[in-house]
Formats: C-alpha cells, sequence, structure tokens
C-alpha cells in the first residue's frame, strides 16, 4: 500500500504560495492591517505572531514522547549520526553556503545589507533541525516510528541548549549584532513553554483518558488549528514584507538557491554516513531527513524577535517554508529508491532489536 501525505502537507508549497499572495494583497491594499498588528509587541516579540506560533508548536510537541529516548540502545549509531550532523555540521555548513551564493555568487544581484539580512534568516534556518514534519518524512519511508520520536525528543532538548550559543557565534561572524537575551528569550517562549505545556498536558490526558485518545482523537484535532496557524502567520508576515518582495521578486528565488543546496548536502552527508556505518534504512532514512528539513516555525519566530516583521531575516525563513515541501519529497524519493541498496548491504534490525 503507497503511503501518502495528508492533503494540507502534500501541497505545502501551494499553500505557502497562496498566503504570499494574500499577504502581500493585504499589504499593499488594507495597509492599516499590518500597521495595527505591529502595535501589539512586548521586549521584542510580536503576541500576534506569538500565539499564532504556539499554536503550530504545542500540537507538534504533543507527539513527544520522552520515555522513548530509553530505547536508544536499540541502535546508538543513528543517534550519533542525528547529533552530529545537526549540531557540529548543519548549521556551520548553513552559514558558509549562504555566504557564498548570497554575499559573492549573487553579488550583483543583493545589496551586501539584504544579503547579510538573507544570511541571518538561513542560518536560523541552519541552527533548527526538524521537530514536526519529520514524522512525515519518516512514515513516508518507512522509518522506524519510536526511533524517530527518539531523535526528535532528542534534539528538542539539545535545541533549547545551543540554538542560541550556535546563532548568536555564527551571526557575530557576519558582523550581524544581536542581543542575545532576547535570543535566549525567544528560545524559552517557542521551545521551552509549549515543550513544558505539551508535557504535561500528555501526563493529563494518558492519565484521565489513555494513549488511545490522545494520539488518535486529540492529536488530530489540534494539528487542524496548527495548520490555520501556520497560514494566518505567514499571510501576517507577508503583509509586512508585500512591498519588499513587489520591488525584489527575484529574490526568493535567489534566497532559495543555497537552502536547496544545503537540504541535499546535509541529507547525503547523513544517509551515506549511516550506509557506511551500517545502520538500518529504518533509521537511517529519519536520521538523514531530520537534518536536512528545519523547524522552521522556531526560525520564523526568532527572526521576527529579532529582527522585526518586515526583515529580510523573515523573508529568508519563510522561503525556507516555501521550498521545503517539494524537496523533501525528492529526498524522500532518493530514501525509498535506495532502500534496497541497505538490504543488499545487510543492513537491518536483528530480531531481538526490533522488540520495543
Amino acid at each position: 500500500m503507497q503511503k501518502k501525505m495528508n492533503f494540507f502537507e502534500k501541497y505545502l508549497s501551494i499553500w505557502v504560495a497562496l498566503c504570499i499572495l494574500a499577504g502581500v494583497f493585504v499589504g499593499r491594499f488594507f495597509p492599516a492591517v499590518p500597521e495595527t498588528l505591529s502595535k501589539f509587541e512586548y521586549a521584542h516579540v510580536s503576541l500576534p505572531i506569538a500565539v499564532l506560533i504556539w499554536l503550530m508548536i504545542y500540537p507538534m510537541m504533543l507527539k513527544i514522547d520522552f520515555t522513548t529516548i530509553k530505547k536508544v540502545k536499540r541502535e546508538p549509531k543513528g543517534l550519533v549520526i542525528t547529533l552530529i550532523v545537526n549540531w557540529l555540521i548543519k548549521p556551520f555548513s548553513m552559514y558558509i553556503i549562504s555566504y557564498f551564493f548570497l554575499k559573492i555568487a549573487f553579488a550583483n544581484f543583493l545589496p551586501a545589507s539584504v544579503a547579510e539580512e538573507y544570511i541571518a534568516g538561513a542560518v536560523l534556518l541552519g541552527a533548527a533541525p526538524c521537530t514536526a514534519m519529520v514524522f512525515v518524512w519518516s512514515y513516508l519511508t518507512d522509518g522506524d516510528p519510536v526511533y524517530t520520536l527518539v531523535q526528535v525528543a532528542v534534539n528538542d532538548i539539545v535545541i533549547f541548549f545551543a540554538f542560541a550559543p550556535i546563532v548568536s557565534f555564527l551571526l557575530k561572524i557576519g558582523n550581524v549584532s544581536v542581543p542575545f537575551d532576547t535570543l535566549f528569550f525567544s528560545v524559552v517562549i517557542y521551545v521551552l513553554l509549549p515543550l513544558l505545556a505539551a508535557i504535561l498536558t500528555r501526563k493529563q490526558v494518558i492519565k484521565s483518558k489513555g494513549m488511545n485518545y490522545l494520539n488518535k482523537i486529540l492529536i488530530p484535532k489540534l494539528s487542524k488549528i496548527s495548520t490555520i496557524g501556520l497560514l494566518l502567520t505567514l499571510i501576517i508576515l507577508f503583509s509586512f514584507q508585500g512591498e519588499v518582495i513587489m520591488r525584489n521578486y527575484l529574490h526568493i528565488a535567489l534566497i532559495s538557491v543555497p537552502l536547496i543546496t544545503q537540504t541535499f548536502l546535509i541529507f547525503a552527508i547523513g544517509y551515506l554516513w549511516s550506509y557506511f556505518w551500517k545502520v538500518p534504512h529504518s533509521i537511517a532514512s529519519p536520521a538523514a531527513l531530520i537534518g536536512a528539513s528545519n523547524f522552521f516555525e522556531l526560525s520564523v519566530a526568532v527572526a521576527i524577535s529579532l529582527f522585526g516583521l518586515s526583515s529580510g531575516a523573515v523573508l529568508a525563513t519563510v522561503v525556507g517554508v516555501l521550498v521545503e515541501v517539494p524537496v523533501m519529497l525528492s529526498l524522500v524519493s532518493i530514501s525509498n529508491a535506495t532502500r534496497a541498496v541497505f538490504q543488499k548491504h545487510k543492513i537491518e534490525l536483528k530480531p531481538q532489536e526490533v522488540e520495543d
């Protein structure tokens, strides 16, 4: 039976494109809307955007079961690959690749100050490995669902400690000064608090109504709200970005080049490493895909807090959303087409390791 994405996930890039058009339309013909929304701000955090991003992040956090971490002993290599690729390679390769394209290769098309903002947005994407859509990519490649949960759970813990220092370090290299307290405050708001809320919710719901209710009823219902939150966030973002896009529509294409290049590179590193290290395909595929895709909800939120709704950094993070699905689907196809190579290499879980 062929596995499929749901309707929204399959056409995410189309919804993003429609939100771009809707947002530009609102910003161009109803400028009072973004002007009014911009007034609701606290400590450089847009309150309307904060609420909408919580609606996106919280349902995803509910899926994470930290009790699965103990099962990492089944195949520790997969987690080692995930952590090294996501935190010691990906953020730095993103900076190098985006700097090369946006500051050197495309220097004739982008003013230096604009290029720096786009690089900052790319860095925010590179320092935030995927924690939501990776469940979809893992499902489509027959990834081990329990181990995927392990990888996501550990990544969420690492994000809280590593995201702010890595982003601060890379932005300083690029001569972009950002207040570390604002960066850390953003991580607390968009990672720690929704994660704690989700943990408490899971505990209470499982205790009162059971695991089946949580997974089959509550999470699917909240996921629909998450979808609405994403679409409304994009419309608001592009209502602020409207004039910039109308003047510089070529920039979206230019930003997408380093983002796509980085995605294929990170997947190749994780996937080939898994192959040569004889990691089972059911673990190798999500291990490679979790680094290739991005936690764009966090990236967008932090970009807004640091640089403002109308900044180039925010535009770069949203372009990441635009290109993510078609690029990741191509990597899913590569993973599925090469599964037999892992099997020929006799890379598979031992019978006793299949058991939970």
